[in-house]
């Protein structure tokens, strides 16, 4: 089972470096605690995050997109399997 901790928040930006997203993390009013700002391939999310939060907005961000999975290396994409499928737990 996979922990809600920093190595795997950073495993997770590794996803959406690989997908050419730049992740960034600010303060802003952001109603669902994120925004995305189309046509530029950006993503802020709320700085006042813990890394639960954190780990939980990027992967309902990934869920709403589309991305084709050649883009990721074999091993990402084997991790971000495992953690859809519910295999996160809190630390």
């Amino acid at each position: 089972m996979v922990k809600y901790t920093k190595h795997n928040l950073k495993k997770l930006e590794d996803i959406f470096n690989e997908l050419k997203i730049t992740v960034r993390y600010e303060k802003g009013n952001f109603q669902s605690g994120y925004c995305i700002v189309f046509g530029k391939n950006i993503v802020i999310v709320n700085k006042f995050f813990d890394v639960e939060a954190r780990i939980n907005t990027l992967l309902e961000i990934l869920d709403q997109g589309t991305f084709d999975p050649k883009q990721l290396t074999e091993e990402n994409f084997d991790w971000y399997q495992k953690i859809r499928k519910g295999m996160l737990k809190p630390v």
